[in-house]
Formats: C-alpha cells, structure tokens, sequence
C-alpha cells in the first residue's frame, strides 16, 4: 500500500504540485472553557513539531509552516464551527490539528472540515461516537477512544478492591459516551454502579448534584468531568459536604490544575489519561524543556498529530488536505525508519527520496480501523498533594 502511494506523490511531483509556499495549519483548542489549563501544552506541542520541519527546510522544496490558533471552548459547538469557518475559508488553513472535546470536534467536522474537504487530526476527542463519523477519511485520532479508556479504567478499580461507583460525567458527547462505556465494562466484570449523573458546566451550586451521588452511595466517585469546570467543582462540593474521599479520574480530569486545586484532599484517588513509555516520549519532554510542560495532559499527542499531517504532505508531495489525507496513515504505521521526535527533517528527507517512515512520534502513534488511535494510558495516582505516574497500560 505504501509503494502505491508513493508513485502517486512522485506522479505529483512530475506533475510540478510541489512547490515551496508558506502552508498554514490551524491549531483549534479550548483557550477558553473547561479546560483551559491543559490547552496551552497541548497547542505548545503541536507547534514544536511545526516549528521543527520548518527549522528543517525540507517540507515540501523548502515550504514553511506557520500555525493559526483558534478558540474552539471546548463546549459551544457553534462557536467552534464558527472558528473552523475563519480559519479553512478565512486563514486557508491546509489542515486541522484539533479540536479538542469530542462535541465540538464532531461539529467541525460536520460543519466545516467535511464540506470543505480539510484534514483534522484530533490529539484528545475520545468519544466513541467519532469512530463511526461521515469523514470521507478526512479525520484522525492520536488518542484511543474511550471505549477503550472504560475497559482500562474498569480493570484498575476491580484490581484495586473497588466493587461499587457512583459516576458523574459532563452532559456531552465525550461525558455520556465515556460513562457509559466504562458502566459496561465495569458491570461486565462484576462492579456496581449505583448512579450515572450527568453534570453542566459553569453552575454556580452542586449541591443537589452531589446529594443525588452520596444518596446512592459507592466506595469511589468517578468524575467524567473537566478539570476547570464542572468536574472539578463537583469535586470540591463533594469533599465540602463529606460525601466522597477518594475519586478516580479520567482524562477530562488529569492536568496540573487537580492537584493544584486540591492538594491532599484528594489523596489516594486515581485517574489515567493517554500516555505512553515509550522512548520517544522522554525526548519530546526534553524537547519540550522549559518551554512548556511536555507531561501536560495530551501535549505529547498534539506533537504526533501535527507531525502527521506534515510527514502526509511530504508523502503525498502536496499540501492539498484531498490528495495527503490518503497518505496519514501510512506514515503512521509500519514498514518504514521508526521516527522520534525531533528527528522530523530525517523524515522528510527519507520520504523526499521514496523512502518510508514509521512516525513512533512522542506517543508510540499507531493508527487502526481507520484513523483509531490504537493508544496506551499513563495511571496516575494523588499522594501527598501530588500527582504521581504508577504505570502504563
């Protein structure tokens, strides 16, 4: 498959579309919103890879890439669509690396990705609802979705003594989709879940919110939740009211506002977010170095699905999102060099050449099933008002 798509980017090449220009890639994350905290690691990683191909001058006969940020606040689905809308038609955006929270990620993609023909790789929307998207093989994923991240979170509470959980998730596609794959998994096994309760953002009183969690009891709460809103004040009005001691977090909930906020008050909860051991992660964290913080909470995802799209340009011998999207995932995956980070102008070279690549990338990227991120989870736990990495699933 590879070598076939090979001679089509040298037909390209012959054809004369290789030609250097300034090619521009929107970067669309919740600056503002629930979690704004994580947002500025994860666009800081996504441009370090930009910044290196065109540190590197070999994109494309010397082409340069210059990132766009836009808003998409992670919740407001028209204000998402309306961001994407200035940056393809607006900015003339190549690709999309982004969105973020699995809502707004499905209406860009309806509404201004899909109609415009405009690759988006997403390094953190997880709801499985997007594994069966209308994307004319336009969208991809550097993180696994949650119906995976429900089995792995189901496993660790079952290994930890855990029997019984009350779940309150954020009343969105990646909160419901997340609740109720883990619900599935953790029943399939044995648990209990004595409620699932979906909660909004930006309320000022949780209070009846929590009632209805500690009336129905469980040894841990799940908070499927964001960080900077919702999930973190259901959080605080449960320790406030004696409901709950111990939770577990999933991905929406992992950044270094949790502990941040709420020091020991959480101590000897768990979580897990995409995360990988693999070499190539220690280099892009030294990469990153004082910079920005390369552990963020899918910084090392955003780094991978920037270098996609570029490393699919260099393949393809195009920056044209309808020919290079052809292209992604064999620059993903194996045969071909294993590239780390840092190591992206090797890349384009080898490409340039008629070689193959296989992007390792910062997260061992392995894509599946079309676009899947086949993903691995970095478990964490809260020990002395610290947040600690125990493992890797």
């Amino acid at each position: 498959m590879k070598k076939l798509l090979l001679a089509t980017a040298a037909t390209a090449l012959m054809a004369g579309a290789a030609t250097a220009e300034d090619i521009k890639i929107g970067v669309i994350l919740g600056f503002t919103g629930p979690i704004e905290s994580l947002t500025p690691d994860m666009a800081a990683g996504a441009e370090l890879a930009m910044a290196e191909v065109s540190a590197s001058g070999k994109l494309l006969d010397g082409s340069t890439v210059t990132p766009i940020r836009a808003d998409s606040t992670c919740v407001d689905a028209a204000a998402a669509t309306t961001a994407a809308e200035r940056l393809i038609t607006g900015e003339g955006v190549k690709g999309i690396m982004g969105a973020d929270c699995s809502g707004v990620t499905g209406a860009i993609l309806a509404n201004a990705a899909l109609p415009n023909g405009v690759v988006m790789v997403s390094p953190s929307a997880t709801s499985p609802g997007l594994s069966t998207a209308e994307d004319n093989g336009l969208f991809f994923r550097t993180a696994p979705s949650d119906a995976r991240q429900g089995v792995v979170m189901a496993d660790l509470l079952k290994e930890q003594g855990v029997g019984s959980v009350a779940i309150s998730y954020i009343n969105s596609d990646y909160g419901k989709g997340l609740a109720d794959s883990f619900q599935a998994a953790f029943e399939a096994i044995g648990g209990t879940v004595t409620i699932s309760a979906a909660h909004e953002v930006g309320k000022g009183d949780y209070s009846a919110e929590v009632a209805a969690l500690a009336s129905a009891g469980g040894e841990r709460l799940v908070v499927a939740g964001y960080v900077d809103q919702g999930g973190g004040d259901i959080v605080r009005a449960a320790i406030d009211a004696g409901a709950f001691d111990t939770f577990h977090f999933p991905d929406g909930m992992i950044g270094d506002a949790l502990p941040a906020t709420f020091g020991a008050e959480i101590d000897g909860s768990f979580g897990q977010a995409p995360g990988s051991d693999n070499p190539g992660y220690a280099t892009f964290v030294e990469l990153a170095g004082d910079a920005f913080n390369g552990q963020g909470t899918y910084a090392a995802e955003s780094y991978d699905a920037a270098a996609l799209i570029l490393l699919a340009m260099q393949a393809a011998g195009t920056s044209d999102p309808a020919v290079y999207k052809d292209f992604i995932e064999g620059v993903a995956n194996a045969p071909g060099e294993p590239i780390m980070p840092g190591e992206l102008g090797k890349a384009l070279e080898i490409l340039a050449s008629g070689g193959d690549v296989d992007l390792v990338g910062a997260t061992g990227v392995e894509l599946v099933n079309g676009g899947e991120a086949a993903g691995s989870y970095r478990v964490v736990t809260f020990k002395e008002g610290n947040m600690e990495t125990v493992e890797y699933r």
